[in-house]
Order: structure tokens, then C-alpha cells, then sequence
């Protein structure tokens, strides 16, 4: 059994996202420092996470007292303060923080805060949007994750008839898709090692990692017609 890492966590501005952050990391039993100017939401998680303070987070003395640069992530998650995200993030950094993830509120703000160091930059309303049409364009992906703007790792369901009972060999995925098979589920059951001679079956799901047109062209012939 592998044994669940434990780290800890600040989380800077308890809107929405915030909170679902903190609530998150508490469930997989980290430690969270959760951190915002409005005394109404600190109040909320004083009983939740493992310390809730109220502190403006654009004033560089607070920031140091709170050690924000020993942190193993800090998640800058204020809302549309922009330019309090952006100092948060900026004193952040300054004080040595390895992992800080943002959250931006459109392309601008994600700009100035890759130029400022931020380590990773979410926008969860856009990403959100485009997990929607890309389930409602690609039926057959069960899950994905977009690795940068050219490669995806999706896990394909297959019920297209012509791949039933066919090996990988026989299908000549790697050299008709250009694309590397990782896993294949069958009932539950996982084969992290698929060989070129094993079979698929119906409702088998293909872990695949390649890029994005490669990976959307093998989905669309592993659905039935």
C-alpha cells in the first residue's frame, strides 16, 4: 500500500475556489494555513483546516510572519482584487516560496503573473468550459488531461465493433495513430504493461498519451459508427 504524502499548504483567499482548495486538502488530511482579510470567512474554516488567520496579504511584514516561504504550496486564490493577487503572489516568491499556483481571472492577469514568477496559473471558469465541449464533442473520453497546448492523456472507451477482438498489433495503433498506449481497463482489472498481441474488448478503456489531433482521430474510430 503506498503511503499518502504529507505536505503543507496556504491558501490565499477563501472565495469559491479558495474554499474548495481548502476543503479539498483537508479531506486528503494535509495541513492548511487558509488566509484572507475578510474575518467572516476565516471564521468559517477556524474549525476546518489547521489554522485560519485573517491578514491582508499585500502587506510584506504579515506575509513574513506567517513563514509563507516555508510552505511546500501556496495556492494565491484571491478574487477580483487583481492587483492584491498579484503582491500576494509577488511577496510570495520573494519569500522563497518553491510552489505557488495562481488563480487569474482572464488572460492579462495570467500574463503579469507568469512575468512575476507564478509556478502554475489556473482559470477554472475557462478550464471548466472547455472540459464541458470537449466531453460533448469527444463522447468517448472518459477522462483527459490536456499536458500543454499540443499533447493530451485521455482514457478512451471502445465499442467500436471493427476493434473488438482485435490486438493492438493488428490494429497498428502506435503506427496508424501515432500515439502510446499506457494502460488498457478491462471489468475493472488494469494492465499497465499492454503487450502488441493483447486483445481488446468491448467497453475496454485506453489510457493514451499523444497529440491532441492524434488522440481525438484514434477516439473517434474506437466509437461505433
Amino acid at each position: 500500500m503506498v503511503k499518502q504524502k504529507h505536505e503543507n499548504y496556504a491558501v490565499i483567499g477563501l472565495g469559491q475556489f479558495g474554499s474548495a482548495i481548502c476543503q479539498s486538502l483537508v479531506e486528503a488530511k494535509q495541513e492548511v494555513l487558509a488566509i484572507d482579510i475578510d474575518e467572516e470567512k476565516v471564521n468559517e474554516f477556524t474549525n476546518i483546516v489547521t489554522r485560519a488567520v485573517i491578514a491582508d496579504a499585500q502587506d510584506e511584514d504579515t506575509m513574513k510572519e506567517l513563514e509563507l516561504g516555508s510552505f511546500d504550496h501556496v495556492f494565491i486564490s484571491i478574487g477580483q482584487n487583481i492587483q492584491a493577487s498579484i503582491m500576494a503572489t509577488l511577496l510570495t516568491k520573494e519569500l522563497g516560496a518553491k510552489d505557488v499556483i495562481c488563480k487569474a481571472e482572464n488572460e492579462n492577469h495570467a500574463r503579469v503573473l507568469e512575468k512575476i514568477g507564478a509556478d502554475q496559473i489556473v482559470r477554472p471558469e475557462r478550464d471548466m468550459a472547455r472540459r464541458i465541449v470537449f466531453h460533448q464533442l469527444q463522447p468517448n473520453i472518459v477522462n483527459y488531461l490536456m499536458l500543454n497546448d499540443q499533447v493530451t492523456m485521455a482514457e478512451v472507451k471502445v465499442d467500436n465493433p471493427a476493434f473488438i477482438g482485435k490486438s493492438l498489433n493488428e490494429l497498428a495503433v502506435r503506427n496508424k495513430y501515432h500515439i502510446n498506449i499506457i494502460a488498457i481497463k478491462t471489468d475493472g482489472k488494469v494492465n499497465l504493461s499492454p503487450d502488441a498481441n493483447d486483445k481488446l474488448k468491448l467497453n475496454d478503456l485506453i489510457s493514451v498519451v499523444g497529440y491532441t489531433t492524434d488522440v481525438n482521430q484514434f477516439n473517434s474510430d474506437a466509437q461505433s459508427s
